[in-house]
């Protein structure tokens, strides 16, 4: 049995950054390409956004793109095998893992291993709106387009959403998950707005699985970012290193993933702020899926 104060903290940052369309998701995660490499699993060909970025730094940027569809949703075998760590080969047509019609046709495959990545990378994944969008086609891939998911569906779902972030929680290497909102309804009846990962009741417990939580969204004409577990009562940030992005003026995730968090907040500290280190999905009960 290991003592605390024997150990070191993670080197390694499980981030989840989520909000509605169009409020600097992409453009917040892309911008860690001035320090770091990035891995993006791109699920919903939201690429464009990062041809903003100067050239050196979409240099940084090696995107694997997965084809993911109604009819052919790839991302959902894809990324469950990726998320494992282990030798994955990925065909650049279709994104699936050995895919043995480009194998055999010699076109182009990228060969990824999430377990050996070097510190300076970090994995995105985008999105896991279209994940959950992948695991329910999945399911339910016999039926006809007009087919109601049925509760045993919905547990099916439940399971392989908890399957893939128990194994991102593991990784030995950065993560960032980008994904939209949605609300859950507390046990005292009140709504609160929580990140996009299957049903809503699957949705409210995502938050556990991460170190922060960042929620996007454009107010007074700008992007704006909150992660501190105060930043607002009905909706669902945290985070474990105490980062409050709401409170800098030109918001960034490089200090969460350098692991400067506290030098970067020390201009305008609070007691609360600091002291916020649980996740406010963690006030939440576990819910059957709906």
């Amino acid at each position: 049995m290991a003592k605390l104060s024997s150990l070191s903290p993670s080197t390694t940052r499980r981030v989840l950054v989520y909000g509605p369309p169009k409020t600097g998701k992409t453009e917040i995660v892309g911008a860690l390409s001035t320090d770091f490499d990035l891995l993006w699993f791109d699920l919903e060909a939201g690429k464009d956004t990062l041809f903003k970025l100067p050239k050196a730094q979409q240099e940084r940027i090696n995107i694997i793109s997965i084809p993911d569809t109604r009819g052919w949703p790839i991302a959902a075998e894809t990324m469950l095998k990726v998320i494992k760590g282990q030798v994955c080969k990925i065909c650049e047509e279709h994104g699936k893992v050995n895919c043995l019609a480009c194998m055999k046709l010699s076109k182009p495959i990228e060969e990824v291993c999430l377990a050996t990545l070097p510190i300076g990378t970090i994995v995105v994944i985008d999105s896991g709106t279209q994940l959950s969008n992948s695991f329910i086609a999945h399911i339910t891939k016999e039926q006809d387009e007009m087919y109601k998911m049925q509760t045993d569906d919905w547990g099916n779902l439940a399971k392989f959403i908890d399957m893939f972030l128990s194994y991102l929680q593991q990784l030995k290497c950065h993560v960032i998950l980008i994904t939209h909102e949605t609300t859950a309804e507390l046990e005292d009846g009140k709504e609160r707005v929580v990140p996009v990962m299957g049903s809503r009741n699957s949705s409210r417990n995502v938050a556990k699985y991460f170190d922060d939580v960042v929620y996007a969204q454009v107010k007074n004409g700008k992007h704006s970012f909150g992660s501190s577990t105060l930043y607002q009562n009905n909706i669902t940030t945290g985070s474990r290193s105490g980062a409050v992005l709401e409170k800098l003026t030109n918001p960034s995730l490089l200090d969460i993933m350098k692991g400067n968090v506290s030098v970067a907040n020390q201009a305008s500290p609070t007691p609360s702020a600091i002291a916020g280190n649980s996740l406010n999905s963690l006030k939440l009960k576990l819910g059957a899926p709906k």
